[in-house]
C-alpha cells in the first residue's frame, strides 16, 4: 500500500519541534502545581498550631530538612534591624493594649532547624506580661520566643497572610505572616511579622 506524504506548514512543524527540542517538558502550569500544593500544606501546617516554632518542627520532621526537628532561634544584631525589617507597626501601643509608660521589647531572629533558615521573624512584646525567667531566656539563649512564652498558653491570630514577601522581609521568602498572639484573657502579648523561606518548599 502506497501512503501519501500530507504536506504540513511551517508552522505546524514549528508547533510539533518545540516539545522535543524541550524534552516533551510538561506546560508550565503543571510544573507549578507541585510547589502551589506543598505552600497549601505549609500553610495548614501553621494555621494547625498556636506556636510558629512547634509548626516549624512539625514540617521539619515531616520533611526531613534536618536529622533533628528542633528550631533555634539565632538573634539579629540590633543595627541590623535598625537597617532592614520591616517599620514599627504604626500605633503599636494601641495593638498591643499597652500604656505609654511600659516598656516594650522586640527581638529579630533567624528561626532554623538544622542549620536550615526556615523563617526570619520581627516581635514586639510586652515584657511585662513575661515572667522574670522568660525575659532572661528571651535575652540569653537561642530558644524561640514561642517555647519560652508557651506556659502562658497564649492563642494566635493570624492578621494578614501573602504569598511572597512582604514589606521588610528578606530575599527568597515564600509566605508572610503578620499574626498577634493573646493571653487566654484576651490581653496582646505580642505582635509578629513572619517571613517563611523558600528552604520550606525545598528551593
Amino acid at each position: 500500500m502506497n501512503l501519501t506524504p500530507i504536506p504540513l506548514s511551517a508552522a505546524t512543524m514549528l508547533a510539533l519541534a518545540v516539545p522535543l527540542a524541550s524534552g516533551c517538558a510538561p506546560p508550565a502550569r503543571h510544573r507549578a502545581e507541585p510547589a502551589l500544593a506543598g505552600l497549601a500544606e505549609f500553610e495548614a501546617t501553621l494555621a494547625a498550631h498556636d506556636s510558629a516554632t512547634l509548626a516549624l518542627e512539625d514540617w521539619c520532621a515531616r520533611g526531613a530538612i534536618a536529622p533533628v526537628a528542633q528550631v533555634s532561634a539565632t538573634l539579629v544584631e540590633a543595627q541590623v534591624s535598625a537597617r532592614a525589617g520591616p517599620a514599627t507597626p504604626h500605633g503599636l501601643r494601641a495593638q498591643l493594649g499597652a500604656a505609654a509608660g511600659e516598656p516594650l521589647g522586640f527581638r529579630h531572629v533567624r528561626l532554623d532547624c538544622g542549620g536550615v533558615v526556615l523563617s526570619e521573624a520581627f516581635n514586639w512584646y510586652r515584657p511585662a506580661l513575661l515572667t522574670p525567667e522568660m525575659n532572661r531566656a528571651l535575652d540569653g539563649t537561642r530558644i524561640p520566643f514561642g517555647k519560652i512564652a508557651a506556659p502562658l498558653a497564649y492563642r494566635r491570630e493570624l492578621i494578614e497572610a501573602r504569598h511572597g514577601a512582604a514589606e521588610g522581609c528578606p530575599p527568597g521568602v515564600v509566605l508572610s505572616h503578620r499574626a498577634q498572639l493573646r493571653l487566654p484573657d484576651g490581653r496582646p502579648l505580642a505582635l509578629l511579622v513572619e517571613c517563611y523561606t523558600g528552604a520550606n518548599l525545598g528551593r
